[in-house]
């Protein structure tokens, strides 16, 4: 099972950051957006379609205020099993440390997943800090 982790730095607090984050119905408005272009939630799960016209089902499995941590599980293809989370750390002052891991299979789709995982905290980075 292949596993990512990446993290980046954000010049904003934890709870500015976490806000937009634990918004889990519109992560292509306050968090994400052009990198997802819609979300929709739809009781505990959302389907979520990205720039570039991926479209994954995702179980929302925890929105965790006390540890700054979302989790989730995305379902379907290409995807035989998947499951993230995303944490938010205190860094300083107005200033915090994002952390997203995912495990997922195949092993093969490792390489371009984790292109997009990066992409997405770039995106998450400029979004907060403008």
């Amino acid at each position: 099972m292949a596993t990512i982790h990446k993290s980046i730095e954000i010049e904003r607090s934890k709870e500015f950051v976490w806000n937009a984050i634990r918004d889990v119905g519109a992560i292509h408005i306050r968090l994400v957006p052009g990198f997802v272009v819609d979300c929709k939630l739809e009781g505990d799960s959302r389907t979520v379609t990205f720039a570039n016209g991926m479209v994954v089902r995702e179980l929302i499995v925890d929105i965790d205020d006390q540890m700054f941590r979302h989790s989730w599980s995305a379902r379907g293809a290409p995807l035989t099993h998947h499951n993230a989370s995303i944490q938010v750390f205190s860094d300083g002052h107005d200033k915090c440390r994002v952390v997203w891991i995912a495990d997922l299979l195949p092993n093969e789709i490792a390489g371009p997943i984790a292109e997009m995982i990066q992409h997405g905290l770039r995106t998450m980075k400029k979004t907060l800090e403008s």
